[in-house]
């Protein structure tokens, strides 16, 4: 458990970051601020003494000539009261906009500061940094805007003390004593308000998740298809639901709370004024002293609220700030030389030396000892069934990740020993995940080098290599086109965006990575697979011509697009189970072997029984659940003679 003196020093560094936050981004309207709120503080407790004056001057007669000082006085007050709300409000909100734009900028530069992919892929860490945008939305402002009502509230505090000093001392008393109850409890809520929020972080992410897969382009055929619209439905307002429930109980402990506070705040101003009109009567006080002695129990009442509140919702963001600072104080999930070592030209080659891999501790080795090279101009293949590590050996080559055991040496270099931005500076890559981003197509392909981003003849080339180049000028604005309908009201407007097919989306893809001409070693994991035959062909004999000479990594499921590798490596169950050429791999009878004679099986007629070692499918009709369920169907009569070739 965290000791009471911890919290305080947490609370207190928090505090003073928010503070430098805002003083960096609008320094003239931190100031501003704290000049009107000091004049708010003052101005009630200046109207009720000059009220008090007022009052006893007319209860002894004084004339209109003898109280002119004090109304015009009681008159500036009140234009005071009511402008400087307005301005204080002006100059907070300067102050909101200029510290939203420096937090949003320094979360998401500590968000891109890591180099690898651990973080991206761990739940925890997306409910952080959403718990942080939503801090660093508004959390700096609170913790200003509730230190600036504290100072309010205590100035006014301080005036109204005073004058319940001269009137009744022992009220202050009985005041402060009727406080304490409502710190302890303002306090509480705060911190459940902060714990329900991190409690239902999850679930809020799960909502949102559901509700945006039921407004999603890419998801909506299969929904409709599959009849999944109730379904996700169900989900995303059960989590709703549990999310409104965990508020609603927080919701009804606040107002049992608050209730009980303004019952006690209430009989205690009602004693306090019973009291003063009682010593009225006698005489003890004026009625200027009595107008006084009300307005101070108020205003001490008021102000001590003030602060409570405002010290409760200033905890209250301080505990949801730390999410941010936390978020942008995060050590790199892969660790960077101090000194690293440069990155030269590939002179020999890329060597992975005995590496294990596996994403954590509570998950299985994804690679298990693997030793290969790539050499300097050579071209090496990766195949294997899925989650045989392909993959995840491209990942680490990236240094996207780290090798549990073993290394990826550059020149001899290992990785670990360079900056990552620039050993991916000489590394061209496509990935069969690849991005499709809503912008336009010349910058969809350019941002294959963001240096090169507005040069039109580089984004071109490389899309004529990619054969996206004749698409790309057949649209409605060219290379200027906006790929996506995202941003625009009028749907059927065609100069509104356009939507390409999945392999258009891939040839672009693919010009993205080529736009890295001149990098060291290129990447092509499944460069092909959402194209038609002739696309693929094309791409295949345009990208042997552009890798000629090149260091290239190649992955691929269908083993034609591979064959003419200088070396493949077929992985299975994260261990190197052969390499060689194709000649050479076809000749060993193996594993390979069997896979390309079973995809080459595919494209002719004939005998459809598996090739050894490689493991056969059942037909649908032998699944159970699988057959045919539509209405009117015939009931299912296959025989074992009905399922032979050609089925």
């Amino acid at each position: 458990m965290t000791s009471p003196a911890a919290y305080g020093a947490a609370g207190r560094g928090r505090f003073r970051a928010a503070a430098a936050l805002a003083w960096r981004a609008h320094p003239a309207a931190v100031l501003a601020s704290g000049v009107t709120v000091l004049l708010m503080g003052l101005v009630p407790v200046a109207a009720a003494w000059l009220t008090k004056l007022v009052l006893d001057g007319l209860a002894a007669g004084s004339g209109p000539a003898g109280l002119l000082v004090q109304g015009v006085a009681l008159g500036v007050t009140g234009l005071a009261g009511a402008a400087l709300p307005s301005v204080a409000e002006y100059a907070q909100d300067q102050s909101r906009r200029a510290l939203q734009v420096l937090i949003q900028d320094r979360l998401f530069q500590a968000v891109n500061a890591h180099p690898g992919l651990s973080r991206f892929e761990n739940p925890a860490f997306h409910d952080r940094v959403r718990l942080a945008q939503e801090a660093g939305q508004n959390a700096p402002q609170r913790i200003v805007r509730g230190v600036l009502g504290i100072a309010q509230g205590a100035v006014t505090l301080a005036g109204f003390t005073a004058a319940l000093a001269v009137l009744a001392p022992w009220m202050i008393l009985v005041v402060a004593l009727s406080a304490v109850p409502s710190v302890r409890a303002q306090l509480d809520l705060s911190r459940r308000r902060a714990g329900m929020m991190w409690g239902v972080s999850p679930r809020a992410r799960r909502q949102i998740f559901f509700a945006n897969l039921l407004t999603s382009p890419d998801a909506a055929k299969e929904i409709r298809l599959f009849g999944l619209g109730d379904l996700l439905r169900a989900r995303m307002l059960r989590e709703l639901r549990a999310v409104n429930a965990a508020e609603q109980g927080l919701a009804r402990r606040t107002l049992r709370t608050q209730g009980t506070l303004s019952l006690l705040g209430a009989a205690v101003a009602a004693l306090g004024l019973l009291w003063a009109i009682d010593a009225a009567a006698s005489g003890t006080l004026t009625v200027g002293d009595v107008a006084v002695f009300a307005a101070a129990v108020a205003g001490v009442q008021s102000a001590l609220a003030s602060i409570v509140g405002q010290s409760a919702d200033a905890h209250n963001a301080l505990l949801m700030f730390g999410h941010y600072l936390d978020v942008v104080a995060e050590a790199p999930d892969l660790p960077v030389p101090r000194r690293p070592r440069p990155v030269p030209p590939l002179r020999e080659g890329i060597e992975v030396r005995d590496v294990w891999f596996r994403y954590d501790d509570a998950h299985p080795w994804v690679l298990r000892g693997v030793d290969l090279f790539i050499p300097r101009g050579g071209s090496l293949a990766l195949v294997g069934l899925n989650g045989a590590g392909k993959s995840t050996l491209v990942k680490l080559i990236c240094r996207l990740y780290d090798p549990v055991r073993g290394s990826i040496l550059w020149d001899g270099v290992d990785l670990r020993d360079l900056d990552p931005a620039e050993l991916r500076g000489r590394i061209g890559a496509v990935f069969q995940d690849y991005m499709s981003y809503d912008l336009t197509a010349a910058e969809n392909i350019g941002l294959g080098d963001v240096a090169a981003l507005d040069d039109r003849d580089r984004v071109e080339a490389a899309a004529r290599l990619a054969g996206v180049h004749e698409t790309i000028t057949g649209l409605p604005r060219g290379y200027d086109t906006l790929l996506s309908r995202i941003f625009f009201g009028d749907r059927d407007d065609p100069q509104a965006g356009v939507v390409l097919s999945g392999g258009q989306w891939q040839r672009l893809a693919l010009a993205r990575a080529l736009m890295r001409q001149a990098r060291d070693l290129l990447v092509l994991d499944e460069p092909s697979s959402g194209l038609d035959a002739q696309a693929e062909h094309a791409i295949h004999q345009s990208l042997r011509r552009h890798r000629a000479g090149r260091t290239s990594l190649l992955i691929s499921h269908r083993l034609g697009a591979v064959r003419d590798a200088n070396v493949i490596v077929v992985l299975a169950e994260g261990r190197i189970a052969e390499r060689g050429s194709h000649a050479e791999l076809m000749a060993l009878g193996g594993e390979y072997a069997s896979l390309f004679t079973l995809q080459a099986q595919g494209y002719e007629p004939g005998d459809s029984r598996p090739s050894p070692g490689v493991p056969n499918l059942p037909a649908l009709a032998d699944v159970p659940g699988l057959e045919d369920s539509r209405e009117g169907a015939s009931p299912r009569t296959t025989t074992p003679s009905t399922r032979s070739k050609g089925t």
